[in-house]
């Protein structure tokens, strides 16, 4: 303990670290007073470092360590883990406000604690009755393996720890716990947050008894996870839940993973039931059809999302303009690139768009980062101009240049094994993009140098 000097106003009983003439709480004047108070050593907090003296090693003589992982029933979520949550590891996972981050933290704990794990499910934010009652609307039963604790003082949850001797720690959020020995301060500051998730990496990753640990962490307006970046670098995982408000559709996707592939990403579509894996993205993000049934204004490509493939369609619908400026909208990539895209059509393919709408959206809501899909984009509007449908196995994997020019992509050769597996008939790419030794059984594989070039062959005259 130390001795620290504050000042305390005499009505009030408010306490401030300088002298004030006037007391911000009652407003009256010269009632702030000198005191002394003890307050706890921050070296002896959970801050104190361990003094043991550690000798280096040869990083040759360090034996390996396979790390046990929990799978859980929910593949999605195991996909964007690298197989399964790590038994001495600490992710965190954040999402906008309604974004599903409880909702699916529940269900991860309930489905852990179903395997005979022990769960503990530590929440600042809601009361214990409001936990139970989402967990009779999303769960099909409640395991005797999990138990919840409502409160926001971290050192009441640690005894808890204590106690029950939990194999999976669940704190929801991590900017509303505190610790005692730091009463200065609020929780959400930045010394709470890091010294309660400092404290839970130390339980998390204790060799005599390791402990898994999921975070919930807030979002800030920026889209960004509140609190220092310090906070990212100390966990092994970060997952982000990437939704709109208006749909059903949500993307979990991992920004840092220590012990998988960063930049995974799985499917999930938020219901009354909770968060619903979409174990099959490919068959989500297509409409079925029959082989003979041609739609116009439809095309596929293949996506790819981590370290997997996934077919997509986009849908384009191009309609004549009552207005001076024609209406350029899209769902699935943003208006400029919409408007590249168009520009280029007009200028290297030879279609006017000047007096025209256009509408791009995809099927089940996807978003489109990458730039594989732009041939897709400009021949689904083809498809729509001309009133003709392209055939439904017939997939485009290739980005479109200013000049008109078909660019590479990357990973193009895991798409199109992808489509093979399908069963598709035919994929467009650009000239040189794939490799001779390539092997496919079904599809045939059509390289082309330029936009014209595709539109023709696809649509002869």
């Amino acid at each position: 303990m130390k001795i620290k000097t504050i000042y305390k106003c005499k009505n009030c009983g408010r306490q401030e670290s300088k002298w004030l003439g006037r007391c911000p709480s009652c407003n009256e004047w010269d009632t702030m007073e000198e005191i002394t108070v003890e307050v706890p050593n921050k070296r002896t907090s959970s801050q104190s470092v361990n003094s043991k003296k550690v000798a280096a090693t040869k990083l040759l003589n360090v034996e390996g360590s396979n790390s046990d992982r929990i799978i859980t029933n929910i593949s999605e979520f195991n996909r964007v883990m690298g197989g399964g949550i790590v038994k001495d590891s600490v992710t965190i996972i954040t999402s906008q406000p309604g974004g599903g981050k409880s909702t699916l933290v529940l269900e991860i704990a309930n489905d852990v604690a179903s395997q005979g794990f022990k769960v503990l499910y530590a929440s600042g934010e809601e009361s214990e009755s409001q936990i139970k009652n989402r967990a009779d609307r999303i769960l099909n039963s409640i395991s005797e393996n999990l138990w919840i604790i409502s409160d926001t003082n971290m050192d009441n949850v640690l005894e808890s720890v204590k106690e029950i001797d939990p194999d999976l720690i669940i704190i929801d959020s991590i900017q509303t716990f505190t610790l005692e020995a730091f009463p200065e301060s609020r929780a959400g500051s930045p010394t709470q947050t890091m010294e309660c998730a400092s404290t839970l990496v130390r339980i998390a990753k204790n060799e005599e008894r390791p402990r898994a640990v999921i975070i919930i962490g807030q979002m800030t307006k920026e889209d960004e996870l509140a609190g220092l970046r310090a906070l990212e670098h100390l966990v092994d995982a970060v997952l982000y839940i990437e939704s709109e408000s208006s749909d059903e559709l949500r993307s979990l996707l991992a920004t840092k993973n220590r012990f998988g592939s960063t930049g995974e990403m799985g499917f999930f579509t938020m219901t009354e039931r909770g968060m619903i894996s979409i174990d099959n993205p490919s068959e989500y993000f297509m409409t079925n059809r029959s082989k003979n049934e041609l739609v116009p204004g439809s095309a596929i490509t293949v996506l790819r999302e981590g370290t997997r493939p996934i077919i997509a369609e986009v849908e384009s619908l191009v309609t004549k303009t009552f207005t001076p400026f024609p209406s350029r909208i899209s769902e699935a990539i943003k208006r400029e690139q919409l408007s590249t895209l168009i520009s280029i059509l007009e200028q290297r393919g030879k279609i006017s768009l000047y007096d025209k709408d256009v509408v791009v959206k995809s099927t089940g809501g996807l978003r489109f980062k990458e730039q594989a899909v732009n041939l897709a984009v400009i021949m689904s509007i083809v498809s729509s101009v001309f009133d003709k449908g392209i055939p439904n196995d017939t997939a485009f994997i290739s980005d479109v240049g200013l000049t008109g020019e078909l660019k590479k992509v990357p990973s193009l050769e895991m798409r199109i094994r992808e489509l093979d597996r399908r069963g598709f008939k035919k994929v467009y790419v650009a000239r040189d993009a794939v490799s001779s030794n390539l092997k496919v059984e079904n599809i045939e594989v059509i390289a082309l140098k330029t936009l014209q070039e595709v539109i023709k062959h696809v649509f002869p005259a």
